[in-house]
């Protein structure tokens, strides 16, 4: 069975799209689309911006979600068994899973970009990376920093784990991760405390586009990042997706729910190949590939 799998914010590049932009009729199409709903052309941003301007939050998420649908959405011979993505990328693989429209998608995937930008303001908070420690130990100690907030917030692989907080949280959990034996405990140059209750501002106000969206039954099971299983009911996929930006990614959890359910191929729509290293430390066996 062949799963979809779909990244998040970091991905980016200058130039991303590009490619499509010029070579398909149809691609354009919808790229122009976007131009339209945003308000802005992201396209030149995106194809001859800088590096800065593609870090924008409000830039940076749609246009990752373009070049993670747009390629999959023209291809006819597209027809997963089932779909996840990391982060940001659930919005992709609800798209091309057929529960949310283009325009729903792309109008959330903004409105997601905006509210986590005003809630990043509100306090300072970033994000680190923890290497080699157990997932167990990752928590406890997270949980040992009662007077900041720091929590778990990204299983990417066995081994490696984000952790999400406030600026003293980040810094007392890496002090401790450091003296626990982790390999690494490296910040993140992020913005905010992404999938931590610091995000609740924005949980908030996405919600509310959330809750006034029209979700379809999708073609196929979507791992949502919430709770690792596959569903199929549209309430319920709504219902997950307006806790995912203050509860963490369980992206190891539900590439292991993915392989137990039949997936022995997955295939990564979108810029980079992040979720192809992810996925081949969480089983080498599986066959991975970019579309």
């Amino acid at each position: 069975m062949k799963a979809y799998v779909f990244p998040g914010q970091g991905a980016q590049f200058v130039g991303m799209g590009k490619d499509l932009y010029d070579n398909s009729e149809k691609a354009k199409q919808l790229f122009e689309e976007a131009n339209e709903i945003l308000g802005f052309r992201i396209t030149d941003l995106m194809f001859n911006g800088t590096e800065e301007d593609l870090r924008q939050t409000k830039v940076t998420q749609p246009a990752v979600f373009l070049v993670s649908v747009i390629p999959a959405l023209i291809d006819e011979n597209v027809k997963p068994d089932m779909v996840a993505g990391h982060s940001l990328g659930e919005f992709s693989a609800l798209v091309v899973g057929g529960a949310l429209s283009f325009e729903d998608g792309l109008k959330l995937v903004s409105k997601r970009a905006e509210a986590m930008q005003k809630a990043c303001e509100i306090k300072p908070s970033t994000m680190a990376a923890i290497i080699g420690l157990p997932d167990e130990t990752v928590e406890s100690i997270c949980e040992t920093v009662t007077d900041a907030i720091v929590v778990p917030a990204n299983y990417n692989c066995p081994g490696q784990i984000v952790i999400s907080g406030s600026i003293e949280g980040i810094d007392e959990a890496c002090q401790k991760m450091t003296e626990a034996g982790a390999k690494r405990a490296l910040k993140l140059k992020v913005g905010g405390a992404f999938h931590s209750p610091l995000m609740e501002p924005a949980r908030g106000e996405l919600a509310e586009a959330i809750n006034s969206t029209t979700f379809m039954t999708p073609n196929c099971p979507v791992y949502q990042n919430v709770d690792a299983k596959p569903h199929t009911d549209a309430i319920k996929i709504k219902e997950n997706l307006n806790f995912q930006l203050t509860a963490p990614v369980r992206w190891t959890q539900s590439v292991r729910n993915m392989i137990a359910d039949g997936a022995d191929s997955f295939v990564e729509v979108g810029p980079g190949s992040v979720l192809q290293g992810l996925i081949k430390k969480i089983d080498k066996n599986v066959e991975t590939s970019a579309f």
